[in-house]
């Protein structure tokens, strides 16, 4: 019995060992209470990413994160600027109007950098037995753009605006993804906007109840909305197989960024980017999307500034 007792003791002081271990290198600038994560809504790739790194950052850190449900990048670049959430997940795109006081932000946000993560794809889905076969057949249809304040509404709004089509002509819910994959299924809506990661683990659902389609979207279009905006998009193509497809679809690409305020402790940015390159292999096998997070792509930011303490983890990675 005395060294069953012991074996436990020392079971136990290992534990702790570990545990102080674990968050030795933990910066001092830490504050206490739950530190958020503002992702997006439920069943779209951000709350999936968001729930991950919550969980690797809780525990690696040895510090409380939660992941918080949201409207999207805009709400997000709010949130962050405000103090709200920690990080968060933005659109290149609504991260660029947010530092520079344009678009959905009447004034430049504090916002910058953390890392570029991955790239995310425009669909426009409609049900598969639909009579619309592109943009042009949206005017006077019932749709959704997006939720109020998310990057979705930003990019729909101005595909449409590319495309010709005025969006007073659309009849719009404006409702967030959970929201346009139930309207869609009860048919209560004719197409729905989204842009997120692939696959959107909604839209899967979706597509194995529901036969779907995805409206093309023209390079000239891209083009377009490139030289009155940001420049912050591509063309890409969404592949045979994505959500049942039978072909590829020709779309719009924006890259996304982990966000935070530009008066977060370098310290804390610092363990923040090192848990989440640290994580990576574990976070890719619950969202695939994860798997694309590169160090050498992760930097190029602009025009959203890299923070500081992001700067120092990359440049202690070169070292």
């Amino acid at each position: 019995m005395p060294s069953f007792r012991r074996l436990v003791a020392a079971v136990m002081i290992a534990g702790v060992v570990a545990s102080m271990t674990a968050c030795a290198g933990r910066s001092a600038e830490w504050t206490d209470g739950d530190h958020a994560v503002a992702g997006g809504g439920a069943d779209g790739v951000y709350f999936a990413y968001g729930e991950s790194l919550a969980d690797e950052l809780s525990t690696s850190l040895d510090v409380p994160f939660v992941v918080e449900e949201t409207a999207g990048s805009v709400d997000n670049l709010l949130r962050v600027e405000s103090g709200e959430a920690l990080v968060g997940f933005a659109q290149g795109d609504a991260a660029a109007d947010a530092v520079a006081g344009a678009g959905s932000f009447d004034e430049p946000l504090a916002v910058q950098a953390v890392a570029r993560l991955y790239d995310e794809y425009l669909h426009v889905v409609v049900r598969g037995e639909s009579d619309i076969h592109g943009i042009a057949d949206l005017p006077g249809r019932t749709v959704s753009l997006g939720a109020e304040n998310s990057g979705v509404n930003v990019i729909a709004d101005r595909v449409l605006d590319a495309a010709g089509v005025d969006v007073a002509s659309l009849q719009d819910r404006r409702l967030d993804l959970a929201e346009s994959i139930e309207a869609l299924e009860r048919s209560e809506i004719d197409a729905f906007f989204w842009v997120g990661g692939i696959p959107t683990p909604g839209i899967a659902d979706l597509s194995e109840e529901v036969p779907v389609r995805l409206l093309p979207i023209e390079q000239s279009w891209v083009d377009e909305v490139n030289r009155r905006h940001s420049d912050a998009y591509r063309s890409s193509d969404l592949p045979v197989g994505l959500y049942r497809l039978d072909e590829s679809t020709t779309t719009l690409a924006v890259p996304n960024y982990l966000v935070t305020s530009a008066s977060t402790p370098p310290g804390v940015v610092r363990d923040v980017v090192a848990g989440l390159f640290d994580a990576r292999i574990r976070l890719a096998e619950r969202v695939p999307m994860a798997a694309l997070l590169d160090r050498t792509q992760a930097i190029f930011t602009g025009p959203v500034p890299l923070h500081p303490g992001a700067v120092e983890y990359y440049r202690a990675q070169r070292d």
